[in-house]
């Protein structure tokens, strides 16, 4: 259908979910995780159209969603069950996997290392942004101000602690974040700014640096390729699947936090990410264009059966920061 018409749908839809009178718990997902509703998006197919996308726990959240809508509409619509989406920092005591050298201690710093505030377990230095002038890491708010837990001013290390690091491990200084709220979120995101001494090299992309100018969010054609490189996964390929995904439910330590705007992406061959992956910069293919900041998955739905991962439009985590990317 054409994208006006997708969106129209997008908005109908999520009239009915507002009315829900209660969030939805999916079976088998253990205790205290609750998806609040679906999430909904758009499926980009050819230049000016689209299908909704229709992201669930499980099928009978889709059946209750979809009840009564024409037959000719729900051909149009992109059905996924994708299980729970988690903040993608790593797990308390897993061990260090390849690639290992993203993992260990590196000076220059470059994107893609562990990164961490001392009581987070490990996520991933996305990038570099100037603050004020002054050069500063990007990753995620759970990664470097342990969601909200934080306060400016705090360290970060590299490694992470579930890599190894330690207080004598502080490379920068934690000096903004987005705050989560009870509504729908926008970002994800934290910058801490380098310590006095600490050399950085941000370019260091696999393939070279990445272009100047950061890509505009709204502009995304049909299947296109992305990278990223994340402390767990390495540098990985994938595709976007879905973009303007609105309710995207993620469960955090603290409980569920849920965002719009989001861009889906799904992995080439198996998972695009996993768990320490959260704060990786995720690139255009085509022309290295900066795209988005990785920040939560799932680990079931998607073609290749590796799940889905969800991140924010770089573009939008900048202005909300206030910051400038800096490509090398």
């Amino acid at each position: 259908m054409q994208i006006d018409a997708a969106r129209e749908l997008k908005v109908r839809l999520g009239a009915r979910l507002a009315d829900w009178t209660g969030p939805v718990t999916a079976s088998g997902l253990g205790p205290g995780l609750v998806w609040a509703r679906p999430a909904l998006g758009l499926v980009p197919v050819a230049p000016g159209r689209a299908r909704l996308a229709v992201r669930v726990v499980s099928p009978a959240d889709a059946a209750v969603l979809l009840d009564g809508v024409d037959e000719a509409v729900r051909a149009e619509v992109d059905v996924r069950v994708i299980g729970p989406v988690r903040a993608q920092s790593s797990p308390v005591g897993t061990p260090a996997v390849t690639p290992a050298e993203l993992q260990r201690r590196v000076r220059p710093l470059r994107p893609g290392l562990s990164v961490a505030h001392p009581s987070v377990t490990a996520g991933t230095l996305g990038g570099f942004v100037r603050v004020d002038g002054r050069l500063a890491m990007l990753s995620n708010n759970h990664v470097l101000a342990a969601s909200d837990a934080a306060s400016p001013g705090d360290a970060v290390l590299q490694p992470g602690p579930a890599d190894g690091g330690t207080v004598a491990d502080r490379v920068a200084t934690l000096t903004a974040f987005e705050r989560f709220t009870d509504g729908p979120n926008l970002v994800d995101a934290a910058v801490a700014v380098l310590d006095p001494g600490v050399d950085a090299d941000p370019g260091a992309y696999p393939g070279g640096p990445l272009a100047s100018a950061v890509a505009d969010g709204d502009e995304v054609d049909p299947d296109q390729a992305v990278e990223k490189v994340g402390r767990t996964t390495g540098h990985t390929r994938g595709r976007i699947t879905a973009v303007e995904v609105d309710g995207v439910a993620v469960q955090y330590d603290d409980g569920v936090h849920t965002f719009d705007g989001q861009i889906e992406i799904e992995g080439l061959s198996g998972g695009f990410s996993a768990g320490g992956d959260s704060g990786s910069v995720i690139w255009r293919s085509a022309d290295r264009a900066p795209l988005a900041l990785l920040f939560a998955g799932s680990e079931v739905g998607g073609a290749q059966g590796g799940g889905v991962t969800f991140a924010s439009p770089l573009a939008t985590v900048l202005d909300v920061l206030g910051v400038e990317w800096v490509a090398g």
